[in-house]
């Protein structure tokens, strides 16, 4: 038996066009699932299927708005219809609309960052988990991000947004442990993509990052998918309501006193 392989396996992953979410739809084919692969821009999708499909794999495309929760439905339907099951479920997508103080936040930026960060992840989840719970189980991933664990000056709603991703991959594992579903969270520190690029390309943010990071270095896409493979795998069977942490160090480091 191959541990981590996904063959007869069916992954949604949100988020799937660019960045993280293309890197994990990629990986996740790579390996033998059957992807399906969704973000609001569906001619962004198509580009990635093609991608998957040139490489021998299988995925097709659904144009999302994860704020919506019928569309979120749509998309549940449209996988179960094509494929006739969904073993994996990979929230990625996300928000961030906002870059500064909280003081500055107004109540819609703040409704729409935990609309898009927390609902949607918790009713997507809700959606599949039924017919993974008839089925004997499943893998829900939530993308998190090192921002859960501590605190931010610049992106303190973000952050809030993904502490509580943690929380819900905890509360998953809890209600539905027991029918082999696993809830799990990749927190990842800063990754060039260009969701993050107000972070990496500014000089002063790199520095700073860079500085309490032992590695010295910023994280790139695929060092995160491998970690959705696994997860998604037999090899995490046990692995329940954790989060990984792939941040080089800096977590691990900081605070780190300065002489």
């Amino acid at each position: 038996m191959n541990l981590f392989s996904l063959s007869g396996q069916v992954a949604v992953v949100t988020g799937g066009s660019r960045g993280i979410g293309k890197a994990i739809c990629l990986r996740l084919a790579e390996h033998g699932a059957k992807v399906v692969v969704s973000s609001r821009k569906v001619d962004a999708c198509e580009a990635v299927v093609r991608e998957i499909k040139a490489q021998g794999g299988d995925a097709v495309a659904f144009g999302c708005n994860i704020g919506d929760k019928a569309q979120l439905q749509a998309l549940v339907d449209f996988s179960l219809k094509q494929y006739g099951q969904i073993d994996t479920l990979v929230c990625n997508a996300a928000v961030n609309p906002y870059f500064g103080p909280s003081t500055g936040v107004s109540d819609e930026v703040f409704d729409k960052i935990i609309g898009c960060n927390v609902r949607s992840n918790f009713q997507l989840a809700n959606m599949v988990i039924p017919q993974m719970a008839e089925r004997g189980g499943g893998s829900i991933i939530i993308v998190s991000s090192l921002g859960g664990f501590i605190g931010s000056d610049v992106l303190g709603v973000y952050s809030i947004s993904k502490a509580a991703d943690l929380a819900l991959a905890r509360n998953i594992a809890v209600e539905w442990g027991n029918k082999n579903i696993r809830g799990n969270c990749i927190a990842p520190g800063l990754i060039r993509t260009d969701f993050a690029k107000a972070l990496w390309d500014n000089e002063k943010i790199l520095e700073a990052t860079l500085r309490t990071c032992p590695m010295k270095r910023i994280g790139e896409s695929d060092e995160i998918a491998g970690a959705a493979v696994f997860l998604a795998s037999a090899a995490a069977g046990y692995m329940n309501g954790q989060a990984m942490v792939i941040d080089g160090g800096r977590l691990a480091g900081a605070p780190r006193l300065q002489l």
